[in-house]
């Protein structure tokens, strides 16, 4: 049997991996003013529980990374969801502060692999001109699984409360197993589906041909003595904490400025999510567009990266001075995550562009985990500062826009093959 796009259907299934991912970490904030009230935590008790997450993730970036590169993507991705949909249903017996921190670390540890997977899966199965679309179809992914998380996960509580409700969005990745053993036989020159006019063109070398082939995975020490591997890390560290303020504390926001409950969260915080998703198609299509008009990666990557931020930095700054109610709110934030989604898409496919063979993985992982960092220090910074005014939080993220950008023009001088 020989299968036509064979490559959309395995990124369609990352796609739809990653709208789980979001489903299940995006429930703890949905539910967070319920499951506070009924067992007596606090906002302190959020951020530690956040920050648990957010270390376990960082590390599970790095490690997850390696594993991907040993294993491959196939079981690689197995494991991940299979950790992270049990940990997310163990929070049912969650009862305080102790137990949700376990199941969010494993959870965090699961879900890590989401992201240096899916770099490497579209290194293997995407020619370098269709890479960055292949990475915006995934990192929508992330923006559907927030828009559908907030109603959908208000709808379960509704009708059966916040632990059964961690018990069914866990449940649906290990749903998900199953057809992705089905597919994802092996990598495409020895997939049995597919034809022979896709493994060509998934083979083009095209720039690639400069990059020297490897099967062995470099050391993390080789992968750092260049300086663009750097790009991405001090990039990603800038950039993160944008996403994950709106992801972690825009249902705590909405709780604290408007008063909103479970119901009212639910049906406002996924407006933003559509400008993201959004956000993830267009910077794909984007950089695949100028490199199609004979723009060098370097050019299409950076011009791509700019003109997202840009459009974030504007949000940003709107976020401070027209915000005045919840609706104008969840809009403007929707404008600051398409213009972060339109830049992620991008930075998250440079180790794509500088190595090829295993060490992928291997860099994105790493830059993934240097990201988390600022994270964590946001999240701790976040109810201690909130506690007079969102406004200061708002101008430190706005900030990091053109520190983020900056680095990668100033660390990578020009994106390209170098291993």
């Amino acid at each position: 049997m020989k299968v036509k796009g064979l490559r959309w259907i395995i990124i369609g299934l990352i796609w739809l991996a990653t709208v789980i991912n979001y489903i299940d970490r995006s429930a703890l904030g949905i539910m967070w003013p319920s499951i506070s009230e009924d067992l007596g935590m606090s906002k302190s008790d959020y951020a530690i529980i956040l920050n648990i997450f957010m270390v376990a993730y960082a590390i599970g970036q790095s490690a997850s990374g390696r594993m991907f590169d040993k294993i491959g993507t196939r079981f690689g991705f197995v494991i991940s969801i299979i950790l992270w949909g049990l940990a997310t249903i163990l929070h049912a017996v969650a009862r305080g502060l102790l137990s949700f921190g376990v199941f969010r670390a494993l959870l965090g540890l699961g879900e890590a692999g989401n992201w240096p997977g899916a770099v490497k899966s579209n290194a293997e199965w995407f020619p370098l001109k269709e890479r960055a679309m292949a990475q915006g179809i995934f990192n929508s992914g992330a923006s559907l699984g927030s828009v559908i998380a907030p109603p959908l996960i208000a709808l379960l509580w509704v009708a059966f409360g916040w632990k059964i409700t961690f018990v069914i969005v866990g449940a649906l990745g290990l749903l998900w197993v199953i057809p992705w053993l089905v597919v994802n036989k092996t990598q495409p020159e020895q997939h049995p589906w597919i034809t022979e006019e896709e493994k060509v063109h998934i083979l083009e070398n095209e720039e690639q041909q400069e990059a020297p082939e490897t099967s062995e995975s470099l050391s993390l020490k080789q992968i750092l003595d260049h300086r663009e591997s750097w790009a991405v890390l001090v990039s990603r560290f800038f950039v993160e904490p944008i996403w994950w303020l709106f992801v972690s504390w825009m249902p705590i926001y909405l709780a604290d400025q408007y008063g909103f409950n479970v119901m009212e969260i639910g049906f406002f915080t996924w407006v933003p999510f559509v400008g993201a998703a959004l956000g993830s198609l267009s910077g794909g299509y984007y950089a695949g567009y100028l490199m199609q008009q004979g723009a060098s990666v370097d050019k299409a990557r950076k011009q791509t990266i700019s003109t997202g931020g840009i459009i974030m930095f504007a949000g940003l700054l709107a976020t401070i001075f027209f915000a005045n109610t919840a609706l104008a709110f969840v809009i403007i934030v929707a404008f600051v995550l398409y213009g972060f989604q339109f830049v992620i898409s991008n930075i998250q496919t440079i180790p794509s562009d500088l190595f090829s063979g295993p060490s992928v993985g291997s860099l994105a992982g790493l830059g993934g985990t240097v990201g988390v960092f600022s994270v964590i220090v946001m999240n701790f910074l976040v109810p201690v500062i909130s506690q007079y005014s969102y406004v200061p939080i708002f101008v430190m993220i706005a900030v990091f826009v053109p520190l983020g950008v900056g680095s990668v023009y100033w660390l990578a001088k020009e994106i390209k093959p170098i291993g």
